[in-house]
């Protein structure tokens, strides 16, 4: 059975005529006896001549649902397939079906007719095309919430731009032909102003023109045209797991008419990285774009960014404005510089400018996104620190003292610089750092002729003291970097092992909930956690673990929403920022079995 042909009527703002458009194509067919045409769902808002146009075509009775106390109607996909009509008409391809429908989308609905080999004609707006989501809501201030993958539309067989003019549109609203009377006025004011509606018409031709694009490309593959009518792009995104990174995409996507090409460079140690859940959500976005997703390990990501950009053919490449600071830039050095020096003028390269949305979650998640992130040194080892600072300098100072004609200066300072890495290996950088600063003053005070000033007679002695001052200060940062990296490789290690573990749990019990629960609490050393799931007057346990389970979100100060309104609530102090990745990786596994090995809420067992 071949598959049913696709037409898609698109236009740049409600009420230019789309589903007029879909229902005369119908009617069209359905009097010349050519099709066996049939009204899958219309939305016509009650408007006069889009009723005039669904006269006399035969319409399927829509299904209905109840969700919250009250009562949704969508389209019956059943009844459709079972009628299997030769046109099927589907408005509004990006609406989004009530909870509990055969399919979350309603262009899924469509991609089942298809399927069935029946042939749809639906409808469009611009501003529900995923890729231009954002600029339709700076342009009119007005968010979508519904949208539909780009690719979905430009699979259609047939796409169609229902064009008008603003002010053709604007007339159309003043006679009452789009909105009712009493909300004329302001939605000319606002969302249909003569701006607004000439930005969304000239978004919706430049789209349409990367159809035409497309459909030439097409054509040159078919006839085996091997000169090049126009160069084919290829556009690299890198992407970096910081906030803002979903806009980056979505420019990417607009900016390129051939390939859309992702890469996420990796730190080569493994250790440090930006947030996993930003790059997963990325990654899905750029592959809702149809693009392909490359993550690489290297030292210099600007190295990365150039090889595989050369590698890919490409054409262009987005990168993120930086948000470091100048002084970051010249001590750390810029990547988007690198790039461009990098790249031989192989390709052109675009620097975006990106904001985090303050409304998304993942920009108030758990893990800042600086550009390397070590885990911390204990507050215990940083007392420590500062303890042995505090305690040694004066006895050392002491001792020295008592023999200071025949130590001299420079073994004075060596046993200070002693201290110091001393001071580094226990408490990190800071403590070291007021070590160095305490012994640059003792050394001065003690040692460096005139004894007991801060006067330094002899030139020597001065850069004697600077070059401690310098050394120690060196010395602390790559001690305490030293400890901090060995911190994160024995996290990463007991990672790997918290991960392999909950692997094998999934795999060898019936039952992983009550075992993932416990090695959750355990791996976090936190007072209780617990699966919570919501009944008539409480909450109740799916399963709980620790000395102090949580019986109510409330009880706990980590929670996380999990499949079929269950909630994971945890208790205690043990859970840090760094190990938000394995954290996430237990709720992931807490959500799998809930769906695939837990019981109906009302028949689970307690």
């Amino acid at each position: 059975m071949s598959r049913g042909v696709l037409r898609v009527y698109l236009g740049a703002a409600p009420g230019v005529g789309k589903t007029f458009a879909m229902l005369d194509e119908g009617r069209r067919r359905h009097e010349r006896g050519t099709a066996d045409v049939v009204v899958g769902l219309v939305e016509t808002h009650n408007r006069p001549k889009t009723l005039e146009k669904l006269a006399g075509l035969e319409v399927i009775p829509r299904k209905t649902f109840e969700y919250r106390d009250q009562r949704f109607e969508e389209m019956d996909v059943d009844a459709v397939l079972a009628r299997r009509p030769e046109v099927a008409l589907v408005d509004e391809l990006a609406h989004t079906n009530v909870p509990g429908s055969r399919n979350a989308k309603r262009w899924e609905d469509i991609e089942e007719l298809l399927n069935a080999g029946i042939n749809v004609i639906s409808t469009v707006n611009i501003q529900h095309l995923e890729s231009l989501n954002d600029v339709v809501q700076r342009i009119t201030g007005v968010p979508q919430r519904e949208t539909v993958p780009d690719e979905i539309v430009r699979a259609a067989d047939q796409i169609e731009l229902v064009d008008m003019s603003p002010e053709a549109l604007r007339r159309r609203m003043a006679h009452g032909n789009v909105y009712p009377a009493d909300r004329i006025d302001t939605a000319l004011a606002n969302y249909f102003r003569i701006g607004n509606l000439a930005a969304l018409r000239e978004l919706a031709l430049l789209w349409v023109a990367d159809r035409v694009e497309e459909n030439l490309q097409e054509y040159r593959e078919r006839h085996d045209i091997a000169e090049p009518w126009e160069t084919k792009e290829r556009v690299l995104v890198a992407l970096s797991g910081a906030p803002g990174g979903d806009d980056l995409v979505r420019r990417a996507a607009r900016i390129t008419r051939g390939q859309l090409i992702g890469v996420y460079v990796q730190s080569a140690d493994g250790l440090s990285g930006s947030q996993p859940g930003q790059v997963d959500a990325h990654r899905v976005l750029l592959e809702e774009f149809g693009g392909r997703y490359h993550e690489v390990a290297g030292a210099e990501p600007a190295r990365a960014i150039v090889q595989i950009a050369l590698a890919e053919n490409a054409t262009q490449v987005v990168l993120g404005a930086s948000g470091r600071s100048r002084f970051a830039e010249l001590t750390r050095g810029s990547v988007i510089n690198d790039v461009i020096r990098q790249s031989g003028r192989a390709f052109d390269v675009h620097v975006i400018s990106t904001a985090p949305n303050p409304h998304d979650e993942r920009s108030a998640s758990l893990l800042p996104p600086p550009r390397l992130r070590l885990a911390a040194l204990s507050r215990r080892r940083q007392v420590t620190g500062f303890a042995l600072a505090l305690v040694g300098l004066p006895i050392l100072t002491f001792v020295l003292s008592r023999v200071r004609d025949s130590v001299g200066l420079q073994n004075a300072l060596l046993c200070y610089l002693l201290l110091v890495v001393a001071v580094a290996t226990t408490g990190g950088a800071l403590p070291a750092a007021v070590a160095s600063v305490l012994g640059f003053v003792l050394l001065n005070w003690f040692f460096a002729p005139p004894i007991h000033t801060f006067t330094i007679s002899n030139g020597r002695d001065l850069l004697a003291l600077v070059s401690f001052l310098v050394v120690a200060a060196v010395i602390s940062v790559l001690v305490d970097l030293a400890a901090r990296r060995r911190n994160d490789a024995y996290r990463a290690r007991g990672e790997a092992r918290s991960l392999a573990r909950m692997a094998a749990v999934v795999l060898r019990v019936s039952d992983p909930l009550p075992e993932l629960v416990t090695d959750l609490v355990t791996t976090f050393h936190l007072d209780g956690g617990a699966v919570l799931h919501p009944s008539k007057g409480g909450w109740r346990v799916e399963a709980a673990a620790g000395p102090h389970p949580p019986s109510s979100p409330v009880d706990g100060n980590v929670t996380m929403t999990l499949p079929g309104e269950a909630m994971l609530v945890l208790r205690g102090s043990g859970l840090r920022a760094e190990d938000r990745q394995v954290f996430d990786a237990f709720a992931t596994q807490l959500g799998v079995a809930l769906e695939i090995f837990g019981d109906p809420p009302h028949t689970r067992a307690h």
